[in-house]
Formats: C-alpha cells, sequence, structure tokens
C-alpha cells in the first residue's frame, strides 16, 4: 500500500512568504520553476531565498537541461530533488542520482496506454514518476487534468519503489477525489491554488492540504 493520506507539493514558487506559508500548513515539498521562459520561472538564487528557512524539501523544475545544467543549478539552489518535465532520457536520471539527487520524472499521459509506456521507460530509472495533463504547446503547469480513471486501471504496471505522483488540474475541491482514486504518494498543486500566476492564495493552499490530511479518517 502507498503512503496514506499523500504527501503534497506546493509547486510553482515565486515568494517567500508562500513558501513559508506552504510549509507552515504541512506542505512536505515545495517547488520551483528553474526552466526558463515560463510565467512562474525563477532563478537557481532566487529559489534559494523563497525556499530559506522552510522545513520542507525542495524540489526544482527543469525543461530539457543538461547533467551540468541541472547539477549547478541543484546546488546554488539547495534542492533536494529535480523534475524533470521534458524529453530527457533514462541516462540523465541515472546521473542526476549518482551524484545525490532525488530524480522525478514527469509525463502526461492521455491515455491508459502512454501510462503503461511511461511506466515500463521510467519505472525503476528515477525516484518517482510524476503525472501531469496534456496540452500540445505547454511542458506542464497548465491546470490540465489527465485521465484518472484510465490510468487508475494500470497503476500495477508502475515498477515497485517508484512512487506515484499525481498532478495537473488539482485543486482543494477535487484533490480528495483524485487521491482516493489514484492512490498516490504525493499530490502537487499550483496554479489550483492561485490567485495569479505564481502568487499563492493562502487560504487555498490551506485548504487544499486539510483535504489531503482529511483522507487519514478514511482507512
Amino acid at each position: 500500500m502507498r503512503e496514506w493520506p499523500p504527501r503534497v507539493k506546493v509547486c510553482g514558487l515565486t515568494r517567500h512568504d508562500d513558501a513559508a506559508a506552504a510549509a507552515e500548513a504541512g506542505a512536505h515539498y515545495l517547488g520551483a520553476i528553474l526552466a526558463p521562459g515560463y510565467r512562474r520561472s525563477v532563478t537557481p538564487e532566487t529559489a534559494r531565498v523563497i525556499f530559506s528557512g522552510c522545513p520542507a524539501s525542495r524540489v526544482g523544475v527543469f525543461v530539457d537541461a543538461g547533467r551540468d545544467e541541472v547539477l549547478a543549478a541543484a546546488e546554488a539552489a539547495g534542492l533536494d530533488a529535480v523534475q524533470l518535465h521534458g524529453d530527457e532520457l533514462p541516462e540523465l536520471a541515472a546521473g542526476l542520482r549518482a551524484a545525490g539527487l532525488e530524480v522525478w520524472k514527469a509525463v502526461r499521459p492521455r491515455g491508459a496506454d502512454e501510462f503503461s509506456g511511461a511506466a515500463r521507460r521510467w519505472g525503476g530509472a528515477v525516484d518517482a514518476l510524476l503525472l501531469d495533463g496534456y496540452t500540445p504547446d505547454a511542458a506542464g503547469g497548465t491546470g490540465v487534468r489527465f485521465p484518472w480513471a484510465q490510468v487508475a486501471t494500470r497503476l500495477d504496471e508502475l515498477a515497485p519503489g517508484t512512487r506515484l505522483i499525481a498532478a495537473g488540474g488539482l485543486r482543494p475541491e477535487n484533490v480528495a477525489q483524485a487521491a482516493r482514486l489514484l492512490r498516490p504518494d504525493a499530490v502537487d498543486v499550483s496554479s489550483g491554488v492561485e490567485g495569479a500566476p505564481g502568487v499563492k492564495d493562502h487560504e487555498r493552499v490551506r485548504a487544499f492540504i486539510a483535504a489531503v490530511r482529511a483522507l487519514k479518517r478514511e482507512f
């Protein structure tokens, strides 16, 4: 059985007070977009400031960056884990894990077969497989869901020891439904708790984490 209730990651952070509020509310992971060119992108140095003093694991999101670039950014930002959101190869993940980083691979399945393919390719090669919603014009962070019900029929195909993280379109109002169906190790939210891109609504952050914590009473 996976960990229950799931852990919570609040991603797309651009301000220290938002990170501090998320950590205080009980977020286990804090995430920053270190790939340039996105609405919530920050530099590694800014990410370190955003994360400073927060008692949570620090995750940096990258899109098609090379090994040396990721390692340099991880050191500058003080990361515990890296999330690969592009067309990276398993060899990159292996190199980053060998350097001591936890590696999450984001995939955007449009159906059960695409999830199965990702599970075969990445299961055992990374620490966690993160499932996000697909849009043709963005690598993630769009608030789009992946097909929960279709993926739920194939969850036993994920390699033992590879954690499952659910992202994409999660909000305080629907995170419990997604968690019950998918039984992930963690849930990841960004736009679902924002007042504006990169600006978190602290009440919604608290509501999201409370909704996840409430699941503990169900089992």
